[in-house]
């Protein structure tokens, strides 16, 4: 399981890596740029409301059917044939409730063009990522790899044509942005759907209520615990457009985008574990293996670079946003910071997270998130008035840490982990000497040059310490462990 865990991992991080950073920084910020914070701020925070009620398009049906076919291969065929009738279902339903409460909060004509386009987008997610459940199911990591950079693939061309081409008069305009992200969704879903019918045989379609009832019933808690972490992960934005007058409110939304889009980047690499360890440990736990070793190297995998990046985005915050954009750059800067030490949380609620969620420990997740969302609304509703975009930051940082540490624990004791002081103190020092080499780096000429040799620094600390360890690695790529 290592053996397959890593060389997956390195496949879809280095496709990842190929693709998404080109469409964040070339072609997402670009955008951004063209149209300005207000009518960026605008989209953002529709994106996010879009993004908030899509549980209703899922009901925790990936996660469940991820978990259940990489533990039942032979249920594919039958499982696929009802839910794909039940997803046609759920996306009516999603429909209908976002523009219901759309209405009722106020949204003008202009707001409802552009959020009819992005539910279709999330119908069209949502739709992928279940067939590709499938596919990680069966354990196929890398056509799941391919499939996961597909869609940004096909955006960036579309959009690309878009920004950098005179074919459609040079004009550009945030709905356009919009119509080329359904056309690349369009693409990928129905990619990914042939190659799941080939898996799968012959599909006929069916509407079988008394399955849906008792799929259902089986994974609703996924979905309660996706909707609480929605309201925790994505109310901010909304909340921030909705709360303070216009035009400040779109405003602050797009000063808040311009921090959060890195946080939300680095975010896709986490899920990227996530999505590679939730069949891996659910046949683990299933096969009664022994769960210790694959934890804590997936940990180490994932939490030794986000400290990196949260120190670094500290240190570097002005730099930084003053590289990517053209405006407000001052004032989204220390909202980076703040976010990005979040990151940590966030980073960890991906290990023990997916852990728990392969159990099926769903009863002690969703306490968790019912916490975390009224933590971060409560905090969001008194600061937002008080500190504008700064308000929703600090919340992020509150629950991201409360969340991703009340998962640790809830781990330790559902599985009876023992608890490694050596490996704290370990991350504590690296912590610690990675602030300290951030800091020294300031005294060099050239931040480019000392951002890069405090991250050279702190890298070598870590094979130094062991805390990745190089050869353990080597030999699990030559299946020797």
């Amino acid at each position: 399981m290592k053996r397959k865990f890593v060389t997956n991992l390195l496949l879809i991080l280095f496709l990842n890596i190929l693709i998404k950073p080109f469409w964040i920084f070339g072609i997402d910020r670009t955008v951004q740029n063209i149209v300005g914070s207000e009518t960026w701020g605008l989209y953002f925070s529709l994106l996010n409301f879009s993004m908030i009620l899509n549980i209703l398009l899922d009901l925790g049906i990936t996660n469940y059917n991820n978990r259940n076919i990489a533990q039942h291969h032979q249920l594919l065929s039958k499982h696929l044939s009802n839910i794909v009738g039940l997803k046609f279902m759920l996306a009516i339903v999603y429909a209908i409730v976002c523009l219901v409460v759309a209405s009722v909060i106020g949204y003008n004509e202009v707001q409802f063009h552009l959020l009819f386009f992005l539910i279709f987008n999330q119908f069209l997610v949502s739709f992928t990522m279940y067939l590709r459940s499938n596919i990680s199911g069966l354990h196929l990591f890398r056509t799941d790899s391919l499939l996961s950079v597909l869609d940004r693939s096909l955006m960036i061309a579309f959009v690309g044509v878009l920004l950098f081409t005179d074919w459609f008069g040079g004009y550009f305009s945030i709905d356009w942005f919009v119509y080329a992200q359904t056309a690349a969704y369009a693409f990928s879903s129905l990619i990914t759907f042939v190659i799941v019918l080939a898996q799968s045989g012959r599909i006929r379609i069916r509407f079988d209520y008394r399955f849906f009832l008792v799929f259902l019933r089986q994974s609703y808690p996924y979905a309660l615990l996706i909707l609480l972490m929605s309201f925790y992960n994505r109310m901010d934005s909304v909340l921030l457009e909705r709360l303070l007058p216009d035009p400040l409110g779109k405003e602050q939304a797009g000063i808040y985008a311009q921090a959060f889009r890195l946080l939300d980047a680095f975010a896709m690499f986490g899920v990227l574990f996530a999505g590679l360890l939730l069949p891996i440990f659910a046949r683990m736990i299933k096969q009664k293996e022994e769960l210790g070793q694959m934890l804590r190297f997936a940990f180490l995998l994932i939490i030794v670079p986000a400290i990196i990046i949260a120190v670094s985005a500290n240190v570097y915050e002005n730099e930084i946003m003053h590289l990517l954009y053209w405006e407000h750059a001052d004032q989204s800067a220390p909202i980076f910071g703040i976010l990005m030490i979040g990151f940590i949380g966030i980073a960890t609620t991906y290990i023990f997270g997916t852990l728990l969620t392969a159990n099926a420990s769903m009863k002690q997740l969703n306490l968790m998130a019912a916490f975390g969302m009224v933590i971060n609304i409560g905090l969001n509703l008194a600061l937002i008035p008080i500190m504008n975009a700064m308000g929703p930051a600090y919340a992020s940082l509150i629950t991201q840490i409360f969340t991703g540490i009340a998962q640790l624990i809830i781990a330790v004791y559902v599985f009876k982990l023992s608890v490694n002081y050596l490996l704290i103190l370990k991350l504590i020092g690296f912590s610690i000497f990675t602030i300290l080499a951030f800091k020294v780096s300031t005294l060099l000429d050239g931040w480019m040059l000392g951002f890069g040799l405090a991250v050279l620094s702190s890298v070598l600390y870590a094979l130094a310490t062991r805390l990745i360890n190089l050869k353990t690695f080597f030999l699990i790529l030559k299946n020797e462990q």
